[in-house]
This record gives C-alpha cells, structure tokens and sequence, in this order.
C-alpha cells in the first residue's frame, strides 16, 4: 500500500503561482510512477502529469509551459508547480501513484490516491 497526502492548495489571483506537494509513504519511492490529475467542478477527472521513477515526464496540453512536475526522492516527495494559473485550472488537485514500468495518463491505471487539495483561482 501507498499512501498519498497532498499539500500546498489555496487561493490565487489569475496569473499567479502555486507549489503543490505529495508526500508518499509504504512502498519504495524510487520505484512509484506519479501523476497529478484534478477535477473542477461539474467535470470529470482529468489528468494533468506524470513523472517516472526514470524521470520522465509528461503533461496535458492544457498546462503544457505553465506546470512543471518534478520529484525529490530523497524527500519521498512529488511536486507540482504551476505558474501563470487561469481561472479554468481551477479544481481539486489529486496526486497519484502507480508501479508500472510504463507512462500511463488513463485514471485507472493508477493504483493510490490522495484526498485531494483545492487550487481556487481568481480572476
């Protein structure tokens, strides 16, 4: 088992940034897939990013040059930061993880989850 706890939401004026963070606990970091994903209001799920335990990385179009994930390993921690943020990134902000060797983007091929952390921006 994976545990996932996100931190680092809150409000912000449109064009302003973010750093979010998840720490993860239970199995090896090194070995864990992560990913980002959030759901706005209304709408579904939706991915945002992946990073590999390889390092490679991966991001919606939607925040492609905005965002930026990254990992430190030695912190067990997966970060997302976010810049020039739109009123439309607006959403609860989730931070997964999965085993696999390969990137994946699909929702259901990710194995642990956090609770969450709301990203409200403002215009």
């Amino acid at each position: 088992q994976v545990q996932l706890v996100e931190s680092g939401g809150g409000l912000v004026q449109a064009g302003g940034s973010l750093r979010l963070s998840c720490i993860a606990s239970g199995r090896a970091f090194s070995m864990l897939n992560l990913g980002w994903f959030r759901q706005a209001p209304g709408k579904e799920r939706e991915f945002v990013a992946v990073i590999s335990r390889g390092l490679m990385v991966t991001y919606a179009d939607s925040v492609k040059g905005r965002f930026t994930i990254s990992r430190d390993n030695a912190k067990n921690t997966v970060y997302l930061s976010m810049n020039s943020l739109k009123p439309e990134d607006m959403a609860v902000y989730y931070c997964a993880a999965h085993e696999r060797k390969v990137i994946v983007t699909a929702e259901y091929e990710y194995d642990y989850w956090g609770q969450g952390t709301q990203v409200t921006v403002s215009s």
